[in-house]
């Protein structure tokens, strides 16, 4: 694993490596299961289903989600026995021609060199592989011989064409692109912009783009309707502000991504202690088209409400370096706590809070400020 060996800092989590996250000793209150997983699985099982025959209407489909060892002995085994069936078929043309039989050199075979069912198994192989050692070929004997030569190579074709797509698919599956997508461990809600807003971060370790990359959120709570109807999933979608103005985005360095918390919002009313006090669940999608593939590709996580951090925002990761512009990774996870108020956005909005916040960070001198004029004041009187 990338983290174990020291590539890969702790205050990040790749997609897939759920494994790595250190939990802490103590146990907290008993919340609610995760909907989504911190590397992207669903925590969803799928019970009591009855018409398990649907699945074989999408043979292709079952087969590349089959895991790696049976998809390995159904491509196994589906050569065998189309081999073993067709050698019982050259072994019963061959028993009721005669060609199992000693004759003189006057006799032709409907295929040459088969005295047994072993001698009919390579024959079989030789066939359907077109291997075509030399010593045994269908003579224009039999019209039977002749026709079960052409089925047994459409078949041959069949299997190959299915079992070698199923493997290639499954060698170039999307999931494998997102192993490099990378979120923040922690997501943060702090001011930007003038405006309370719920960022996380996200990045690309490779060189290689997504190309029109697009990111979702939603939020996932038990709610209930007026009706009293208890949705224990109820999946809210959230408004971002894009940080490059458009639909997509260009992943190729780290961005925040960021959700105003306004009237529209799920958050908008809630404070920091009612964040903390509500099973909610904030589900990241980030989608794409990975560029040398050409193959749709998704990445996902998930934040848990002790997973927020209220009053704090990324450092930023990218410096100008002889020219070029550098990302350090081991700042990706990174936070710093800022002046934010301890409210939910709906008092701020009610109240105006947001002004007087604001008008309080201009008029209150920042800490080194602060030593500077401690410093003058002390300097002042030995001149």
């Amino acid at each position: 694993m990338l983290s174990r060996k020291g590539l890969i800092p702790d205050d990040y989590l790749l997609t897939r490596l759920a494994e790595d996250v250190q939990h802490p000793i103590f146990k907290a209150k008993a919340r609610k299961a995760r909907f989504v997983a911190k590397n992207g699985t669903c925590n969803v099982a799928h019970t009591n289903i009855r018409e398990q025959g649907r699945f074989l209407l999408d043979v292709f489909t079952t087969l590349v989600d089959l895991k790696w060892l049976h998809t390995l002995i159904i491509f196994t085994m589906s050569f065998l026995c189309s081999w073993l069936l067709f050698a019982m078929v050259w072994w019963l043309i061959a028993f009721a021609h005669g060609d199992l039989e000693q004759k003189g050199d006057d006799f032709v075979p409907c295929v040459t060199d088969i005295h047994s069912f072993s001698s009919a198994f390579l024959f079989s192989i030789e066939v359907q592989v077109t291997i075509g050692f030399g010593g045994r070929m269908v003579t224009e004997e039999c019209l039977s011989a002749i026709v079960v030569l052409i089925i047994q190579n459409i078949v041959g074709l069949l299997i190959n064409a299915i079992m070698l797509g199923c493997i290639f698919m499954k060698t170039a599956q999307a999931n494998r692109r997102a192993e490099t997508l990378i979120f923040s461990k922690h997501s943060v809600i702090s001011i930007r912009n003038n405006k309370l807003c719920f960022m996380i971060r996200l990045g690309d370790l490779r060189k290689s783009m997504i190309i029109s990359a697009t990111v979702r959120m939603q939020v996932v709570r038990r709610s209930t309707t007026p009706e009293g109807e208890v949705v224990p999933l109820d999946q809210i979608d959230i408004h971002m502000d894009n940080p490059v103005g458009t639909n997509g985005i260009f992943l190729v360095a780290p961005l925040i991504i960021c959700h105003i918390i306004n009237k529209d919002s799920p958050l908008y009313e809630l404070s920091p202690a009612e964040l903390q006090n509500n099973d909610i669940e904030v589900i990241v999608v980030l989608e794409g088209v990975v560029e040398t593939t050409g193959i749709t590709t998704q990445a996902r996580t998930s934040y848990l409400s002790e997973e927020i951090l209220w009053g704090q925002r990324f450092v930023p990761t990218i410096s100008e370096e002889e020219g070029t512009y550098a990302v350090d990774y081991s700042k990706f996870g990174n936070t710093v706590r800022v002046p934010t108020p301890n409210c939910s956005a709906k008092k701020l909005d009610e109240d105006g809070a947001i002004a007087r916040f604001q008008l309080h960070e201009h008029a209150t001198p920042r800490p080194s400020a602060r030593r500077r004029v401690k410093r003058q004041s002390t300097i002042s009187p030995l001149t």
